[in-house]
């Protein structure tokens, strides 16, 4: 639960995107982008495009649907998929996969061939952290059109004000990446804590309407880093013990379609 003396005014500053990110396959890197063009009750392009799921997943291949993200390749679980550097192109339509201490891969994540070996790769890294189904099920990588692999069960678009960062760093007195949160949004200019008074809210950027849902209870995949996949610090027990809560960030849905680029201003309409 908020502690709502941590919310201060959102209106006092203004609000900008600082910088934008979508994660092509669930649990791996992100990629920095420079513009995105968002879709009513759509997440960003290709956010969470891609999973591989582990062969006891249950996952429903004819009709997709979401399910925890312990059904697949995760952070949570998989601390060491961070140190895999992945880069989707989509003019290509392929998917790169570098690991620092092993061999990459190029595949086609929109061919069957591409995914079993995207699937053999990403099951003989993990080792003995692959799962395997009852009947012998081995995991297997999907791509599904207009579905994504996101933690939340409609498609949304995440934010974080870097001013909770913040709050949160000089509280515990060390830094902490803003990529183990994961966000597709982070805003510069709002005071710590100022999203959460935007729950409800409808925000412009440009054409785009979004409105905002609600906030982010975060999980252990936050304690990995993301430089060195090394459990090395822990957000969730960190954000309790100095504000009350365990959220960091909300989830906004896509209302009205339009470009969004860094530095665009962020503000309140409804």
């Amino acid at each position: 639960m908020i502690c709502l003396k941590w919310l201060p005014k959102y209106g006092r500053k203004l609000m900008k995107i600082e910088s934008l990110y979508r994660y092509p396959v669930k649990g791996l890197t992100p990629e920095r982008l420079t513009a995105t063009t968002l879709s009513p009750g759509r997440c960003i392009p290709f956010d969470r495009a891609f999973a591989l799921a582990q062969g006891d997943a249950g996952l429903d291949t004819e009709h997709p649907a979401w399910i925890s993200k312990v059904n697949f390749l995760c952070l949570a679980k998989n601390p060491a998929a961070a140190r895999l550097r992945t880069s989707f192109d989509e003019t290509t339509g392929l998917l790169t996969i570098h690991d620092p201490l092993g061999a990459d891969l190029v595949a086609s994540p929109f061919t069957p061939e591409g995914r079993t070996a995207l699937a053999g790769y990403l099951t003989a890294f993990l080792g003995d952290e692959a799962r395997y189904g009852a009947d012998g099920k081995t995991p297997e990588f999907h791509n599904f059109p207009q579905h994504s692999f996101c933690d939340h069960k409609t498609q949304v678009i995440s934010l974080i004000g870097l001013g909770s960062l913040t709050a949160l760093e000089q509280a515990v007195g060390a830094p902490r990446d803003k990529l183990r949160f994961r966000a597709n949004i982070y805003i510069e200019g709002a005071a710590p804590w100022a999203e959460f008074e935007l729950l409800g809210k409808t925000l412009a950027i440009g054409e785009v309407r979004m409105v905002v849902q609600e906030s982010i209870d975060r999980c252990p995949a936050t304690m990995v880093n993301p430089d060195t996949a090394e459990k090395d610090a822990n957000p969730v027990k960190e954000l309790r013990q100095h504000f009350g809560h365990i959220d960091m960030g909300v989830f906004a849905e896509v209302l009205r379609a339009g470009e969004i680029k860094p530095g665009d201003e962020i503000t309140v309409v409804g």
